[in-house]
């Protein structure tokens, strides 16, 4: 089910009253209603694969409940299970074609011909790459005596299939949902009204801006030959915004989600596009993942500590498997390898911490021109390397980008829906990047106004802003769906 269809519209006010005023006397009444409703979401898509989130749902419960009471030995083994499943789930149904055909062109350059029987029709289960992280995280996180596991299975299951970020995000930690999960809630007025704000946040950019840009950066990357350098470079440049507020917008609309079920949620994203260095863009982008990575494979093969060609060697792992997680093409591996290079030097020279605790003017209005430079020169790698997540193969991401280093001239017209013009997409992004600098230091609260009268102006222009430029034609599901 999408957030931004008429069955969600209809969904979540029936969820929302069942869940407050019918089922909420008893939590674990409330939590079954939880997965019910979770497993209707979910299902709503194909719901043959609930039976795939029911499968690592049992086993990481078990896991986790074994892991408490084995010796070491035994602990390895059961920890070995819950990684065994997961990955072997998410590496059949994402990457077993990928290997085949990898596999086959390699056997194919020595001279052996491989026949296509071995390619399967695997069908991408919705979300499998979120909701087998988390549960796998549970799983460790016991093992390495972090948290205690839990028998209550239900409140388990609530907590692995919570539809709000289940097919997408945030991949929540058992450590922060599980114990809000098996605590008895009561609606809170005020956090409500925050989730409606943030939701309402996340509808404008996915379906103002992420849907209204998608038919311009297909048009331009399928017909790239044909497009002058400028034009190519805009392209790109309206996909690193697409996916932005694509990615973003569903996450606003999950944690906004979540608050009205008086759940919190972790950010998943912090104004990415004001980043001063990749380092720091990787702090402040799809959050809830780097730190997964940072925590369950950067750190546990040493991290930064000991000789510096191992800390080079893990850094490079961690961005390449982060990679290759976005998707079974070598386009999304040459993407993380590329992340790796451009974070490679701020590693040798001690800058990757660099702006641990600021942002970009901190304590004054406008950013410094040192500031504005570094922000500037940081979108530009992140946009040209978007070129690799957005190609369909890695010989036309080279073209592409051989092309916009041709400088030939300027932006041509492009095909533009509706009947906008080239302008009004210009108009539309920087006055959005204006305004996520007016609220660049709370994430949560994107209208942060004193005066109420100025926070209904701007409900009513991004409501506005949605009905102007919502294309009903536009396929209306989420970027992130096929990760």
């Amino acid at each position: 089910m999408l957030f931004n269809s008429f069955e969600y519209l209809l969904f979540l006010p029936l969820a929302f009253i069942l869940y407050w005023f019918v089922f909420h006397r008893i939590v674990r009444i409330q939590n079954l209603l939880l997965v019910i409703l979770s497993y209707i979401f979910y299902g709503w898509w194909d719901w043959r694969f609930l039976s795939l989130i029911f499968v690592s749902t049992l086993v990481d419960y078990m896991v986790g409940i074994q892991l408490s009471a084995a010796n070491n030995k035994n602990k390895k083994a059961w920890l070995a299970l819950s990684i065994l499943v997961n990955l072997g789930l998410l590496g059949f149904f994402k990457y077993y074609n990928f290997f085949v055909d990898s596999f086959s062109k390699f056997a194919g350059e020595l001279g052996f011909a491989m026949q296509d029987t071995w390619m399967l029709n695997i069908i991408l289960p919705v979300g499998i790459s979120f909701y087998t992280f988390q549960t796998m995280s549970y799983s460790l996180d016991i093992y390495h005596n972090k948290i205690n596991p839990t028998k209550d299975f239900i409140a388990f299951a609530a907590y692995v299939s919570f539809f709000p970020q289940l097919v997408a995000g945030p991949i929540e930690r058992a450590s922060s949902l599980l114990p809000q999960i098996l605590k008895k809630r009561k609606f809170d007025y005020t956090q409500g009204v925050q989730g409606l704000r943030l939701m309402l946040w996340g509808f404008f950019k996915k379906m103002a801006i992420a849907d209204a840009l998608a038919p311009i950066v297909d048009d331009i990357f399928t017909n790239y030959h044909s497009y002058s350098s400028g034009t190519l470079f805009m392209g790109a440049v309206f996909f690193g915004f697409q996916i932005y507020c694509d990615f973003s917008g569903y996450s606003d609309i999950a944690i906004g989600t979540a608050k009205l079920f008086g759940v919190e949620l972790r950010s998943n994203f912090k104004f990415p596009y004001f980043s001063r260095n990749i380092a720091e863009f990787w702090r402040r982008w799809h959050i809830s993942l780097s730190t997964w990575f940072r925590d369950y494979l950067y750190i546990p093969l040493g991290g930064s500590y000991g000789s510096r060609a191992k800390a080079l060697r893990n850094i490079f792992i961690i961005f390449i498997v982060s990679g290759f997680w976005h998707g079974a093409n070598w386009t999304f591996i040459l993407w993380g390898a590329l992340h790796a290079l451009l974070f490679i030097p701020l590693f040798l020279t001690h800058s990757n911490r660099s702006n641990l605790d600021t942002i970009i003017g901190q304590y004054q209005l406008f950013p410094s021109i040192k500031e504005l430079v570094q922000v500037l020169f940081t979108f530009l790698l992140v946009t040209l390397s978007w070129i690799f997540f957005r190609a369909e193969n890695v010989g036309i991401a080279f073209e592409y980008i051989s092309q916009i280093f041709q400088f030939t001239d300027g932006v041509q017209p492009f095909y533009h829906p509706r009947g906008f013009r080239m302008e009004d997409y210009f108009i539309l992004l920087g006055a959005f990047y204006a305004y996520e600098y007016i609220i660049r230091k709370n994430e949560r609260n994107p209208f942060s106004f004193r005066s109420a009268p100025l926070r209904y102006v701007v409900y009513c222009i991004l409501v506005l802003l949605i009905f102007l430029f919502f294309d009903d034609q536009v396929d209306r599901s989420f970027i992130y769906f096929q990760f």
